[in-house]
């Protein structure tokens, strides 16, 4: 901060001391000028009694002769003073003998001078002859005219008022400069100082002592505000330390370190507002451990704080996953898992915290398993409030205890249910393949130029032995996500391949094989090499093994799965983008890809004849495949009016229940001989 010219101190002590000496060099002039004017009038009176003095003799001489021509001799010498405006000689009660007048001189500055000094001054003296007797003969009276005085007087006063305030000021200044540097500038550099001090951290930049002034008053002033800056800093470190201290015991568990309720809800109020902007999920999750008073009976309740230490410090393991976490009180906690898509992530999460509860605590060489009950809701479908939210997870929590513990709950029944439902199903989906529970189905393609099967598409199958047929849709994605789905990939590439080689031994040459890869397939670094392997295996020909990957799986991550089809592509595999028209791919995309065919989604092609839009779309799809020279293949086919339509638009292939539903392997071997035979009759 730097001050203006005008506020400053300087400038501001320069006004006040000029016109002090101002003021002070105008009063002593007055007086001097006064003392002045007394002087010239007594000047006056001391010149007029001197030629009073002077002339007296022959004045007297000639009044007591009455010689009238001596007397005007006298009266002429008087007039040679200019001073002398009048002057006369004689008795006051006869004739004057003589006598004599002239004007009063013209001056500019009369006005001035006659109201100090006055217009004119008379004087007179008496004309006494010798002793003894002394007799008086008359008087001497002359009339003197100030101007001449007032000149000088002018003059004098002018010299005397310039040369006072001039005194003055030079005083003033002087006075100035010496004040300016032994205090001004001195404070200067101090403010200097003042403004680099930084107020979060007052004593990191002390004032530094001014030379010759470390013991007066600066100096005493400078070693005060040091001291007092750096008690400013201990007691504002203080002030914060207690403020955050108070902040964290009314936001923070005291035993743990976690947020408490008050601030859990804060967090979890901005995690539900930035959901509800992006229309995603939000799992709150509260844990209650299980008969956690015995553990302090049985102990202390010092180690069951220790305990709930340790309970925490795994909890914290999961703040990857968490958008926050809590302790609620006593033996419960919350957990908050933001942005997530399905239920079953919740579901995930809940199992792992209870699988990690399995894991003994060490307490006073003791090993103590502790168990936990977790409720589980979910925003928006339980609520869309943090309150709600939260009301309802202790709800659950307590209700679960109630029926059986160490496990989780959702506040819906019927999520409940279907969470676990799918963790069964996870669970039996890693032993599925090595129990032999998985099949393979085949649905014919048929070629639209000589209604020929051309190809089949191979399906998996899983039956349960509890839960029957599982669909595909349910459990490809669950083995997705455990990552099963390599192991699953490989044995239906297997399957399938050893298949085609007995259906070509039986004489189906021309016989193509199609397999669906997951995008997690599509992304593993193995799969041409056990594509390539496959093919050499079972001595299948080039392009008879056609890979269908999903347009979705393709737009994850465009660069990557085009490196990939190359590979698969150059062990002899043909490659089939499926359920094309849901991903939105661009026509650059395409043009990028190594892909043969095109298979149109079976959700346009099921209501093309009612539905304008889903109509443009198959004959967009079929004539894009033209132009860029690839095959075009319908699925979901299921009336002769779909196929005529699909036909007429250049379509080349179709599959679906107009044909064949999918088969087992001995039943589509039978359809294939038939379908040979019914194109050899009609041939």
């Amino acid at each position: 901060m730097k001050l203006e010219l005008k506020n400053s101190l300087s400038v501001k002590l320069l006004r006040v001391v000029l016109l002090s000496a101002l003021i002070v060099g105008v009063a002593l002039s007055a007086a001097q000028i006064v003392f002045d004017a007394y002087k010239t009038r007594q000047a006056v009176a001391g010149d007029a009694q001197r030629i009073l003095d002077m002339f007296r003799d022959p004045s007297t001489q000639a009044v007591y002769s009455l010689d009238r021509e001596m007397g005007m001799q006298v009266i002429e010498g008087l007039f040679q003073d200019d001073a002398v405006r009048m002057a006369s000689i004689g008795h006051p009660n006869e004739t004057m003998l003589a006598e004599k007048s002239r004007a009063l001189q013209q001056s500019p500055s009369r006005w001035l001078t006659d109201l100090i000094l006055g217009q004119e001054r008379t004087f007179t003296t008496s004309l006494v002859g010798k002793g003894p007797y002394s007799e008086y003969y008359g008087d001497l009276s002359i009339t003197l005219d100030t101007a001449t005085y007032g000149k000088g007087f002018l003059v004098s006063s002018v010299i005397i008022f310039i040369s006072g305030v001039l005194r003055a000021l030079a005083m003033g200044l002087v006075l100035y400069l010496v004040y300016h540097w032994l205090l001004t500038k001195p404070l200067s550099r101090i403010i200097e100082h003042l403004t680099s001090i930084n107020p979060d951290r007052p004593s990191e930049h002390k004032i530094p002592s001014l030379k010759g002034h470390e013991r007066n008053e600066l100096g005493l002033w400078i070693n005060t505000a040091n001291q007092l800056l750096e008690s400013i800093e201990r007691n504002t470190h203080l002030r914060h330390e207690a403020e955050s201290s108070l902040l964290r015991m009314a936001q923070y568990d005291f035993l743990t370190g976690l947020p408490n309720r008050q601030k859990l809800q804060e967090q979890l109020d901005k995690i539900l507002i930035d959901a509800g902007r992006r229309q995603r999920r939000v799992a709150v999750l509260c844990v209650g451990l299980d008969d956690f008073k015995s553990v302090n009976e049985q102990f202390t309740y010092q180690a069951g704080d220790k305990l709930l230490l340790a309970l925490a410090d795994r909890l914290r393991a999961h703040s990857g996953r968490l958008g926050a976490l809590a302790r609620l009180g006593g033996d419960q906690f919350a957990l908050v898992q933001a942005d997530i898509d399905q239920p079953y992530e919740a579901a995930e999460l809940a199992q792992s915290i209870l699988d990690d509860l399995e894991a003994e605590f060490a307490l006073e060489h003791e090993q103590i398993r502790l168990r936990a009950t977790i409720g589980i809701t979910l925003f928006p479908e339980d609520g869309d409030s943090t309150e709600k939210l939260l009301q309802k997870a202790e709800q659950t929590m307590t209700l679960a205890k109630s029926r059986s513990r160490n496990r989780y709950q959702f506040y819906i029944a019927s999520v409940d249910s279907e969470m676990r439902r799918r963790r069964e199903l996870e669970k039996d989906l890693r032993e599925a393949l090595s129990r032999e529970q998985f099949h393979l189905v085949y649905q014919p393609q048929i070629s639209y130029r000589d209604h020929r099967v051309v190809g089949v598409e191979a399906l998996i199958r899983w039956q349960h032995p509890e839960h029957g047929l599982v669909p595909p849709d349910l459990f490809i994605p669950l083995a997705e996500q455990n990552g099963t789905i390599i192991p699953i990939g490989e044995w239906v590439l297997d399957q399938a391949c050893r298949q085609l080689r007995e259906w070509h031994d039986l004489g189906f040459t021309d016989l193509r094989m199609a397999v669906n890869l997951s995008t997690v397939q599509l992304h593993h670094t193995e799969l041409p090499r056990v594509v390539n392997n496959l093919m050499q295996i079972y001595r299948l020909p080039p392009r008879s093994l056609e890979l269908e990957v999903t347009e979705t799986g393709l737009m994850e991550d465009i660069s990557t799965a085009a490196q990939h089809l190359l590979s698969l592509r150059r062990s002899g595999a043909l490659i089939a983008i499926d359920d094309f028209g849901t991903g939105y791919s661009s026509l650059s995309y395409l043009k990028s890809l190594p892909l043969d065919k095109i298979k149109i989604d079976k959700s346009f092609v099921q209501d093309l004849l009612d539905d304008d839009d889903d109509a443009t779309i198959v004959r967009a799809i079929i004539q894009l495949g033209k132009s860029l020279g690839m095959q075009v293949i319908a699925e979901g086919v299921e009336t002769a009016e779909q196929e005529a339509y699909i036909i007429s638009e250049g379509c080349h292939e179709g599959q679906g229940y107009h044909y064949s539903k999918p088969l087992p392997a001995r039943e589509l071997a039978a359809f294939l001989k038939q379908s040979e035979r019914n194109n050899a009759a009609i041939l």
